[in-house]
């Protein structure tokens, strides 16, 4: 990820954004670290560019109002742009990305961090979804309102067999385990929101309370375990989940007891039958869409270890990061 403040380009897209609001375009801006979008601060206003074309900060501007008040998100100032640069402006919350802090927090406020953000996710997987949500290509690619919730699974298996550097035979295991564990997660369906992104960088600390959930452009309506899919990775592989400036200071160690802090404040999203079966059918869901945007640009064992494909064969062998969390973690 680039850093923006080094790209007048996105500041002039940040300015941009700012007049279209109505609002000063030469007020200071500061550059805030973002896996996914261009994100700009002023003293009162944050503003993202989305700079793929898929507007889902669109959805975000719909969906921000609907939330309740104890998530902490905060007022939607203006929405607008176009297709490659759409922008969304709200208020600025106080605090900083949690996982900026965690690295210098005591154990006691790591603690109660995670009770925090226990309580705001049970707020959350409690809120209807709005009727004019529009639909968004989701980093799990399963859904509830088609015949089958892998269909679009199956589709991805069979562009990621004519790619080249992929194993056929690895997709074709790949499959037998989608059939296998398909039923674990029938009938894929909710009315209420799950998160869709919930990592360190999108919860922000204000050294002693979680004051907001941020970024729910992935947000849809979807059983509530699947928020455990991303999550669980970062707690695993925190390091891929921060910006490129945090990568270095970010250490797996601090992050292995939250999933069982997790399953303390929240047991309820750690109590759905075969729930290990369903997380390994939302890891390979959510890896396959990867292997589909990013292919590989060298056989398997030239990549990476953290590599989509190098993923899913880690999850087939059962040597994925779900394997990496102790038993008793109530996860399995």
């Amino acid at each position: 990820m680039s850093e923006p403040r080094r790209n007048p380009m996105a500041m002039a897209r940040a300015r941009h954004a700012l007049l279209q609001a109505g609002l000063d375009s030469t007020v200071p801006l500061e550059a805030a670290s973002s896996v996914t979008n261009e994100v700009w601060m002023t003293q009162h206003h944050v503003i993202r560019v989305n700079r793929r074309p898929n507007q889902r900060l669109r959805r975000e501007a719909i969906l921000g109002p609907s939330l309740p008040a104890e998530i902490g998100y905060p007022m939607v100032v203006s929405y607008g742009g176009q297709m490659g640069a759409d922008f969304l402006v709200v208020g600025r919350i106080p605090g900083q990305p949690l996982a900026h802090c965690w690295p210098s927090m005591t154990p006691e406020k790591r603690r109660s961090a995670i009770s925090q953000l226990a309580a705001k996710l049970k707020r959350l997987h409690q809120t209807p979804g709005p009727t004019n949500l529009p639909d968004i290509d989701t980093p799990q690619m399963l859904r509830g309102d088609t015949l089958s919730p892998v269909m679009s699974l199956l589709v991805a298996l069979d562009q990621a067999r004519s790619l080249p550097h992929v194993d056929r035979g690895l997709m074709d295991d790949v499959e037998q385990m989608v059939y296998a564990l398909t039923p674990t997660i029938e009938p894929f369906d909710s009315k209420y929101l799950v998160h869709g992104d919930l990592t360190f960088e999108n919860v922000l600390w204000d050294g002693s309370h979680l004051t907001a959930l941020l970024d729910f452009e992935w947000a849809r309506t979807a059983p509530a375990d699947v928020d455990l899919d991303v999550f669980l990775r970062m707690c695993c592989l925190p390091q891929f989940h921060v910006g490129d400036k945090w990568f270095d200071r970010t250490d797996p160690d601090d992050y292995r007891d939250i999933p069982w802090w997790m399953a303390e404040d929240y047991p309820e999203l750690f109590a759905v039958p075969r729930q290990y079966d369903r997380l390994r059918l939302y890891a390979i869901a959510y890896d396959l869409r990867d292997l589909t945007m990013f292919p590989p640009a060298a056989p398997a064992h030239q990549l990476n270890e953290h590599h989509s494909i190098n993923r899913l064969r880690a999850t087939v062998l059962g040597h994925s990061h779900l394997d990496l969390l102790d038993a008793n973690s109530g996860v399995a």
